[in-house]
Parts: structure tokens; C-alpha cells; sequence
């Protein structure tokens, strides 16, 4: 076993000092005592190094944290353990978790306890405690390094999902598609509308058709009036305007006098209001096609003032 280094027999001279001026001081306090669970330790391998401290029960007692000077040994952790009084002494205890990468054949720690007492603060530092560093290289004969084999076999070496091109593939995929939502926006939004414009249409002349031919089968107003409500709301949907609260004369108005809303509705209204039935189904299918070829015309305005030809069969 090697000497040690001249600041390690420095630093154990000065608190073989401290020791022996404490009785002078008029503080006698027993040393506290370090030692390692283990005689030897590897470069990079965890030690266990425990300190105790017996003391009287009044005694305030502050063990070293994390912060403490561990060279030449790194901190990894600590484990702290209750205070137990037995027979008028109290005894601390706590286990410190370090490692060293240091290449010194031995080497030595030193920590020192914290002693409150009033307002003074008093240091005691622990014996020296001394590790050996085991070598796992196998010695050097005749003082040279044993030659290095070479080792070219690959070995395989399991893949790993690549996150940041993954990312950035995402998000150059958002930024295009953001650029064509932008670009084509005006044209997206015209073409969704279009096709809900086909949809609800064609949802309304199949509804429609379905109320004349109740109507046609039991001759009821409610069926004739369902038929007029229906109409009301579609008209209201397509052109954005509701009419739906509207008497006859206002309707008639808002489509500035249109012939054929016109004679539809007082027909419908001489059959819903007035219970006044033809004594054959002229009128009443005159209203029903009257009111269905209005709204096929103002559906085919409003297709073309969005850009898309006039469907083909149009009124």
C-alpha cells in the first residue's frame, strides 16, 4: 500500500489538531466514526460508507448533505437513520452512497460532523477511513502494457425510433397542408358549400314529394300545410333569409311580387285556412309544382352565383 498524497496527510494532520485542541477549548466531545462497508472498490462501483456519532441526548447534531467535499469520491446518494437514546446516550447514523474514479491504490475520507451549542458552531471531523481501488487489468509483466486484440465482428445493435425526423416530417407535412388550406381556402370553402347546396336540395325535393303524395292520399290540410312549412325552411336555408315567420302578402312581397308564389300560396291557403277543396286535384297539384319549380329556380341561382354551371333539367 502506497503512501498517500501530500494534501491528504495535510488535511488528516489538521484535524488530528482540531482533536487534540478541543480539551483545551473546553469542549470534549467524542469523535464521530467513519468507516467503509467494504475493504475494496472498483473504478465507477458504488460504496457504502457509514458514519455514526454517540452523543448526549441534548447535543444538536448535524450530519454532512449532499453538498460536503466526498473527494477523491463522487456522492450518489444517502440513506439517514432515526435517532436512538439508550441509557443517557444518543446515537446518529447515516449511510452515504459514493463511487471514485480516481486510480490512487488507497484511498481515504474524512468527514466532519456539525455541533451546535448556543451560538457556537463546532466541526468534529471523523478517523480517516481508507479504501483499496481493486484493478480488474490484469498486471503488466516486465513493466509493459499487454498488447491489444483486435475485435472487428460487428454486433448487432437494435434500432431505435428516429423522433426528431419523425417531428420534422410532421411538421413539414402540417406547414403544406396549412399552405394549401391557405391557397386554396376560397375555393375549399366554395365547393363544401356547393356540395351541402346538393345535398340539402335534393333532401328537400324528397321530402317534398313525399308530403304531396300524403296529402294527394288523404286529402288533409296539416299534410298540405307540412308541405308549405317544408318549402318555407328550405327557401330560408338556401338564400340565408328566414321567411318561415312571414304571412302570404309578406312572402309574396319579399319576392317582389313573383306570379307564381303568388297563386301557389293563396291556393295552399284557400285549402289550409279556408278548407276549400276543388272538386278535382287541379289546383292543389297546380300549388304543389308551382312552389317545387320556385325553389328549383332560386336553387340554380345561387349555384351560379357560386361559379358552377346550371344543373342539367333545370326549370
Amino acid at each position: 500500500m502506497g503512501s498517500p498524497p501530500a494534501f491528504l496527510r495535510l488535511r488528516g494532520c489538521a484535524w488530528l489538531l482540531v482533536l487534540l485542541l478541543l480539551p483545551a477549548l473546553g469542549v470534549a466531545q467524542p469523535a464521530p466514526t467513519g468507516r467503509f462497508q467494504r475493504p475494496g472498490v472498483r473504478v465507477g462501483e458504488v460504496l457504502a460508507y457509514e458514519l455514526t456519532y454517540t452523543h448526549a441526548p441534548d447535543l444538536e447534531v448535524i450530519f454532512p448533505d449532499s453538498a460536503a467535499d466526498f473527494a477523491p469520491f463522487e456522492y450518489v446518494g444517502r440513506r439517514y437513520y432515526p435517532t436512538r437514546t439508550r441509557q443517557g446516550r444518543s446515537l446518529d447514523r447515516a449511510v452515504y452512497l459514493l463511487r471514485t474514479f480516481a486510480l490512487d491504490s488507497v484511498q481515504r475520507l474524512v468527514l466532519p460532523v456539525t455541533v451546535l451549542s448556543g451560538r457556537d458552531t463546532l466541526l468534529l471531523p471523523t478517523t480517516p477511513a481508507a479504501v483499496r481501488l481493486l484493478r480488474t487489468a490484469p498486471p503488466a509483466q516486465g513493466g509493459t502494457a499487454p498488447p491489444l486484440r483486435q475485435n472487428l465482428r460487428l454486433l448487432p445493435v437494435e434500432p431505435q425510433f428516429n423522433y426528431p425526423y419523425w417531428l420534422a416530417g410532421a411538421a413539414v407535412l402540417l406547414g403544406l397542408a396549412g399552405s394549401i388550406v391557405l391557397g386554396f381556402r376560397r375555393s375549399l370553402r366554395q365547393r363544401y358549400r356547393r356540395y351541402r347546396l346538393r345535398k340539402n336540395h335534393a333532401y328537400f325535393l324528397a321530402q317534398y314529394a313525399r308530403h304531396v303524395e300524403r296529402f294527394t292520399l288523404s286529402r288533409s290540410p296539416t299534410n298540405m300545410e307540412r308541405a308549405i312549412t317544408l318549402w318555407k325552411n328550405y327557401l330560408s336555408t338556401l338564400q340565408d333569409s328566414n321567411i318561415t315567420s312571414l304571412t302570404t302578402r309578406e312572402i309574396v312581397a319579399h319576392y317582389q311580387n313573383d306570379a307564381d308564389v303568388s297563386l301557389a300560396l293563396r291556393l295552399a291557403d284557400r285549402v289550409i285556412y279556408g278548407n276549400q277543396f276543388s272538386e278535382d286535384d287541379t289546383e292543389t297539384d297546380l300549388a304543389f309544382e308551382l312552389l317545387r319549380r320556385f325553389a328549383e329556380r332560386q336553387y340554380t341561382q345561387v349555384l351560379t352565383r357560386l361559379g358552377e354551371p346550371a344543373p342539367s333539367g333545370s326549370v
